[in-house]
């Protein structure tokens, strides 16, 4: 059981658009270091409750805390101060700058912090491998890149440079919104490894949403699920891929499958 603090609280959070009830009434509790994953059908409402946590969308009720700071209809830019930062579906990166102008840019966003000494000496508490460009490219593996104009570089290379620019703001809590979505086998397991080497190495706690399920559930400590905007299930993934009430939301979904019998098999074997 993680008894870390908890980095944000959700209570009740609903989120309306007209007569529509995107978000239903959310509890959710993110601790310090947690890797979480987030599922559920399309329209189930994953995205627009990462919008609601991130300060892009404001509730319509319920409350949210940040760190113990409520938050609810603050903007993104308050979110960001306290260390929440994000992925989008569709990466949003600066495509006429470089690649190392977009994480120059994340840093310039994330603002000055205390020096170990008045004057000099390095900022504190911030890893080493977010200290300055260079360095955060090389932890998300575009160093080659860092000279060419990001519309030059692939699909998959500019969903890291977006999570580059989020990192250079020195989260706490870092959430991705289906960063795997459009790459190959291959990438979606280099990517996972990545989110995995991100929360270990970072001091950060990491939610993942994404419709790549089995590799979700593969790397992943807890999982929430989502289904037409309620909360239906948050449990280990083990735990999660035998819920009637997730299999049923996911209408025997062929990966959910596929993920149970890969905990059968892990069980059977240990």
């Amino acid at each position: 059981m993680n008894n870390a603090p908890p980095l944000l609280e959700a209570s009740a959070l609903t989120v309306r658009f007209g007569g529509l009830v995107a978000v239903d009434a959310v509890d959710a509790v993110i601790r310090e270091g947690e890797l979480v994953g987030i599922i559920g059908p399309n329209g189930a409402g994953k995205t627009t409750f990462f919008n609601a946590i991130s300060g892009v969308q404001t509730p319509s009720s319920g409350t949210l805390r940040v760190r113990g700071r409520r938050l609810g209809g603050r903007s993104a830019h308050r979110f960001a101060q306290l260390g929440v930062a994000r992925s989008f579906q569709t990466p949003r990166v600066f495509k006429e700058f470089s690649v190392r102008e977009n994480v120059r840019f994340g840093l310039k966003f994330a603002g000055k912090r205390p020096r170990k000494w008045i004057f000099w000496g390095d900022e504190r508490g911030v890893p080493w491998a977010l200290r300055d460009a260079d360095s955060i490219l090389a932890l998300i593996g575009l160093s080659a890149q860092a000279e060419l104009p990001a519309a030059a570089i692939t699909p998959a290379q500019q969903r890291l440079l977006e999570i580059g620019m989020a990192l250079a703001t020195r989260p706490k809590l870092l959430l991705l919104d289906e960063v795997a979505a459009g790459l190959t086998e291959a990438e979606i397991e280099d990517m996972a490894r990545l989110i995995r080497r991100m929360r270990d190495e970072l001091d950060l706690a990491v939610v993942w949403i994404e419709h790549a399920v089995g590799t979700l559930l593969k790397h992943v400590e807890r999982v929430i699920v989502l289904h037409q905007g309620r909360k239906i299930a948050d449990a280990t993934p083990a735990e999660v891929v035998r819920d009637a009430g997730v299999i049923e939301a996911y209408l025997g979904d062929e990966m959910i499958d596929e993920s149970s019998s890969e905990f059968d098999r892990e069980e059977a074997t240990a």
